[in-house]
């Protein structure tokens, strides 16, 4: 249940513009009990305590005049995070695999980057993450993943050091080791956002690491800020997690993401989740065994117009080329067979929604993205929420 705390907040009257109070006092984290004053106690208490991080247009208005009775203060009630009290340590040290996390957590999670949203949409200048260093270190191309990562930490008062292309461009190139590289950059940052083309490499590199190591993708392994994301999406779009049905589509034994996913919606209660692939790249069983121990009701199916009428979410993905190697035969035969079009829009529910982790080549047509079921756009989106939530987590804590 979320808890109420009362603060004083002041407002300007005249030509002097008031920042908005409400974010403002959230960002400065005021006790309460400091500001019993009277009207010009309270504003000039603040204006010592925290200029530094009101706008400057305000700061030289009040530092060329002491009108401080042109002020008013007033009670507000502000909603602190549920459960959790601010400061608390996170639970986890590092994000490596979807496993880590029960539904406890992820609620709060998903607390927290509503949280980050307002932040981005009405406070862009926080500062709670000024004086951090994230390194980046991506061994395989990245888009989305890397910039929303950049941009989360941005965006929170922080700053970001990067290597696009590690495997080729850092020492890597030169036959250093991971562990080597992890020892090295741990000393230039506060924290690690790593893509890397083998699986486990992430588990390697937070079993050597004192700083936390967020996997950004590991091969065929797992993507777990992406699953976070895509369980906060469906949630979202959807409007709940227990009960629903799952469309699983392309390459599924190569998707990190679709693993990562499944894993998350073992969580809730009343999935079912149908598996539609070709057949050189059907879901490993390893996922299928986990599915069967937590209870999930899973099917596999080649008609994705029949599973589509059916399913809450059509969670489409690309044929992975780059994973198969020289067998370039197999891509071929893999690629194209499922496509989501305006056909398999006609057969789905009105509140039914597309997604996909994106990039995407020809398996969504275009004449899918003006449909307000294609949510793939706003799920990219939510990224950049989930990811401010999760570096605000792992280096302040609750």
């Amino acid at each position: 249940m979320a808890i109420s705390s009362s603060f004083f907040a002041c407002s300007l009257q005249g030509s002097v513009a008031a920042p908005k109070t409400l974010n403002w006092y959230k960002e400065l984290s005021c006790n309460p009990s400091n500001l019993f004053f009277k009207q010009s106690g309270c504003i000039k208490s603040m204006y010592q305590s925290h200029s530094r991080l009101l706008p400057h247009s305000i700061l030289s208005k009040w530092e060329q005049t002491d009108r401080f009775d042109r002020i008013q203060c007033h009670s507000l009630e502000v909603e602190t995070a549920p459960s959790f009290s601010i400061g608390k340590k996170f639970q986890l040290d590092d994000i490596i695999e979807a496993q880590q996390f029960n539904r406890d957590i992820l609620s709060a999670i998903f607390e927290v980057a509503n949280d980050m949203e307002k932040i981005e949409n009405n406070y862009p200048g926080s500062q709670i993450l000024k004086g951090y260093l994230m390194a980046t270190l991506f061994y395989e191309p990245s888009t989305r993943t890397r910039l929303s990562f950049e941009s989360a930490m941005k965006r929170l008062g922080g700053e970001v050091l990067t290597t696009e292309n590690a495997r080729e461009f850092s020492s890597a190139a030169k036959g250093e080791t991971l562990e080597d590289t992890i020892r090295t950059v741990e000393g230039y940052s506060d924290i690690i956002v790593m893509r890397h083309f083998e699986s486990g490499a992430a588990k390697r590199a937070a079993a050597i690491a004192g700083i936390p190591i967020i996997n950004a993708g590991d091969g065929p392994g797992q993507h777990p800020t992406q699953a976070l994301l895509d369980v906060y999406t469906i949630e979202r779009e959807v409007g709940k997690l227990d009960g629903i049905k799952v469309a699983l589509v392309g390459d599924l034994a190569n998707g990190r993401t679709v693993r990562s996913l499944a894993y998350l919606l073992a969580k809730y209660q009343d999935v079912r989740i149908y598996f539609v692939s070709p057949d050189v790249v059907e879901m490993k069983d390893d996922i299928k065994a986990y599915l069967t121990s937590q209870g999930v009701e899973w099917e596999e199916s080649s008609d994705l117009m029949e599973v589509a009428s059916e399913c809450d979410v059509v969670y489409q993905t690309r044929i992975q080329k780059e994973r198969f190697g020289e067998r370039l035969d197999l891509y071929e035969e893999a690629r194209g067979k499922y496509i989501v079009d305006q056909a398999v829009l006609d057969v789905m529910q009105k509140h039914a929604v597309v997604m996909h982790p994106l990039p995407r080549l020809d398996e969504i047509t275009v004449e899918v993205d003006r449909d307000p079921r294609a949510a793939y756009f706003r799920q990219a989106k939510n990224g950049l929420y989930i990811r401010m939530a999760l570096l605000k987590l792992l280096l302040l804590g609750w």
